[in-house]
């Protein structure tokens, strides 16, 4: 009876963190995406996302709210390359939304694919499956396609994407190489993650010039109670979306968490072209979206094929970096 019940539990807990990561994960790209359309200064953004994270994980701990430790030096040190390439992936995410309409920046995005399986040739990790090397070809021809049909093309845009996805690309081979978010609570590497990268974002700040503007810009545009509450709904679903993703893949795994990333952009593609404006219609360009989502919904399929059919002890895998 306790085992049927534990199995209940367990199933639930696992859909539950899928969905909240969907749904958390598909609400910031256009909550972002709006904030930034009246306050376009990215790294100022992302680092007040961290800093309330940082301070609502401290303060509740304080209070007794979580049982997340304190800080641990050792792990501080272990952990410090990963939040970096971590948090550059999230910073050039958002300066390339100030420039790309969401259906191409969904688009762009799932190359990482292709470029962990090139980062992996050049580490000497084994030759991936059939499916998933031309599902990942499918969706690179795919944003090609796309691309040479938006008419709202913008250079800087999208070389801030791409450099986003090379900095994922990283940030999932690191994590898979040293095992360093093993054994810590998702609160705890939520934690971790934010503490790290505030000196880092602080510097990133003053040296692109965002620093002091950015936040005059902020303190005159606080009279406005839309900005506030689209301020807010960023700051509080950067908070959600991290302790959602780090949940799903700690509970189910990271292969889970990227199939449901793939999921959600199917439908963030679909809203992108009615939410927010930005999008000029051109049957290429609708071609291209369509063969890119064909592509990643064709990868999702063969990694969980390439999941069920291999052992667990033997999985090796930069989107599985743990469970």
């Amino acid at each position: 009876m306790d085992t049927r019940s534990d199995a209940e539990s367990s199933s639930f807990l696992s859909l539950f963190a899928a969905l909240s990561y969907g749904i958390a994960s598909m609400a910031m790209v256009f909550i972002n995406k709006a904030i930034l359309m009246q306050y376009a200064h990215s790294m100022t953004l992302l680092t007040l996302q961290q800093l309330a994270t940082a301070l609502l994980i401290h303060f509740g701990r304080q209070m007794g709210y979580t049982k997340a430790k304190g800080v641990d030096f050792t792990t501080a040190k272990r952990l410090l390359p990963v939040s970096l390439f971590y948090n550059a992936n999230v910073a050039f995410a958002l300066a390339s939304l100030k420039g790309v309409n969401i259906p191409m920046y969904i688009a762009i995005k799932r190359l990482t694919p292709l470029a962990v399986l090139i980062a992996g040739f050049f580490s000497g990790k084994g030759k991936p499956t059939t499916q998933v090397i031309l599902s990942v070809l499918l969706t690179a021809a795919g944003v090609i396609v796309a691309a040479m049909g938006d008419f709202s093309f913008d250079l800087f845009g999208y070389s801030m994407a791409l450099t986003s996805v090379f900095f994922q690309t990283m940030y999932l081979v690191l994590v898979e190489k040293s095992g360093a978010e093993d054994g810590l609570s998702s609160v705890e590497i939520m934690f971790y993650n934010s503490f790290l990268s505030l000196p880092f974002l602080l510097f990133l700040i003053i040296v692109t010039g965002e620093f002091p503007n950015s936040l005059s810009l902020l303190f005159a545009k606080s009279n406005s109670f839309s900005f506030l509450v689209i301020l807010l709904l960023s700051l509080m679903m950067g908070i959600a979306l991290n302790y959602t993703m780090f949940l799903c893949t700690i509970v189910n795994s990271a292969l889970t968490t990227t199939i449901v990333g793939v999921l959600k952009g199917v439908g963030s593609t679909t809203l992108g072209f009615i939410v927010l404006g930005g999008v000029q219609v051109h049957a290429l360009n609708v071609t291209g979206l369509v063969i890119n989502t064909a592509g990643g919904l064709w990868y999702s399929y063969a990694k969980y094929q390439q999941k069920k059919n291999k052992p667990a002890k033997l999985m090796s895998d930069p989107e599985a970096h743990r469970k």
